[in-house]
């Protein structure tokens, strides 16, 4: 590929990065778009070699190939994981030499921009250090209980409207089906032994008001309002019934999340905030990889260009 081209790492079907690509191609930035691994080693192959100043080489996908020194920009979407179609000793270890030999060398080009870079995007999706990180950079957080001892639950929900929620929002199955887990409110008297069999993140209820999403690009704020019908705890239980528009950022909130941003080392990030009658936006959590296609046309929130000019730039356009 001529030119500095911008690698997009991401799953095959992937809408959200196809707006993104869809716009550099626009633009005419060479793009290799390819799903590290599900494509390497059949349909993706790697030469790096380390010199003084990194890793040069290639990396060839299809017919198509980029040098490894002349990325401009990685998009680190949502590629799936490194697997082989076997499940013995051999594959597991084939695996795993995959991550860290092409996962390696893609985290470490030279020169390049990172969008997000892998390893910070792993660090930040650790709830509890979101947590700490968040009241560190001085924004509200809601009491908060991370525990596996039933009595402290039930002690927790006694005291104060609680909700409990995942600190995984990974894939779950009912009868068959793909299902969410939501937030969802704790009355005291329900909590059981089953808390002892893992960690369980309790929190005190916030009253709010309305829900914000805020996606943060580079510095470039963008922030939706989002209401829910009456009575809903979670929004995302309810996306055929919500209303968007854009809403104004606080200038001290703008600061604060780049702040946050910055301690992960994230050039992204999808917060989500309960906006309570007093005005206080309450920090509920930051999705280092989240999703936020759906609010451009619903909320009018020029997010892909702000993307498109990260990667081809390096900063904003405006």
């Amino acid at each position: 590929m001529n030119g500095y081209p911008v690698l997009v790492a991401t799953e095959y079907e992937d809408p959200t990065a196809d707006l993104v690509i869809t716009e550099l191609n626009r633009r005419r930035v060479p793009v290799l778009r390819f799903d590290p691994g599900r494509d390497f080693p059949d349909s993706c192959v790697l030469t790096a070699r380390l010199s003084p100043d990194g890793w040069g080489g290639q990396l060839r996908v299809g017919e198509r190939t980029a040098e490894l020194g002349s990325i401009r920009s990685l998009y680190h979407r949502r590629p799936s994981s490194y697997t082989t179609n076997r499940n013995d000793q051999t594959a597991r270890f084939m695996a795993q030499e995959n991550r860290r030999g092409l996962g390696g060398v893609l985290s470490s080009l030279p020169d390049c921009l990172y969008l997000s870079h892998p390893q910070a995007i792993a660090r930040a999706e650790y709830k509890p250090a979101q947590l700490a990180a968040a009241i560190k950079v001085g924004f509200s957080v809601p009491t908060t209980l991370i525990t596996s001892d039933p009595a402290e639950a039930k002690s927790f929900a006694s005291e104060q409207p609680t909700i409990y929620k995942p600190m995984h929002a990974g894939a779950y199955d009912i009868e068959g089906e793909p299902a969410g887990i939501w937030a969802s409110s704790v009355d005291p008297d329900e909590v059981d032994n089953a808390v002892c069999h893992c960690a369980h993140l309790f929190q005190a209820q916030v009253p709010k008001d309305f829900d914000v999403r805020a996606v943060v690009v580079g510095e470039q704020v963008f922030c939706a309002q989002i209401t829910a019908p009456p009575g809903v705890l979670d929004w995302r239980a309810e996306y055929r019934n919500l209303t968007y528009e854009p809403i104004r950022c606080p200038d001290g909130m703008r600061r604060t999340l780049v702040r946050f941003l910055a301690r992960f080392g994230l050039s992204f990030g999808a917060f989500d905030f309960a906006v309570t009658t007093d005005g206080t936006w309450w920090f509920l959590e930051c999705n280092p990889n989240g999703q936020w296609a759906w609010l451009e046309d619903a909320a009018g929130l020029p997010i892909t260009t702000a993307i498109a000019d990260l990667l081809e730039n390096g900063e904003s356009d405006t």
